[in-house]
């Protein structure tokens, strides 16, 4: 059966969240979101493409910053309403300079900091 984008489950403003975990360690690095064509461009040219919110466009990740995801491997969930994208990461994936977005835990009601940013 061959993939249609087209298929996925999108909110209403056209978009689907998609989940960036590092293939080797299985760390999730981030959550960024995609429409249609993000997706299509990220299976065609295996460079994660996301849509940028605030900006109103794509962008491929580490175009800028030279911190590239590779696609490695492009997961649907059960809902097809998620997307999981197993990426090979070159330098850290967050914009704060930190290897995961996911850097800050709740314990015992206290946010504590559990990587700091990665030297250039």
């Amino acid at each position: 059966m061959s993939f249609d984008p087209a298929q996925l489950t999108y909110t209403s403003d056209g978009l689907i969240p998609a989940i960036a975990q590092d293939r080797e360690s299985g760390e999730v690095l981030m959550m960024a979101w995609m429409n249609q064509e993000a997706v299509k461009r990220t299976l065609e040219t295996g460079r994660v493409t996301y849509w940028s919110r605030s900006r109103q466009s794509f962008w491929v990740k580490g175009e800028s910053s030279g911190h590239v995801q590779k696609l490695v491997d492009f997961r649907v969930d059960c809902d097809r309403d998620c997307l999981l994208v197993l990426v090979d990461q070159t330098g850290p994936a967050c914009h704060t300079n930190r290897r995961s977005c996911f850097y800050t835990a709740v314990r015992d009601g206290k946010e504590i900091e559990l990587m700091k940013p990665m030297d250039d």
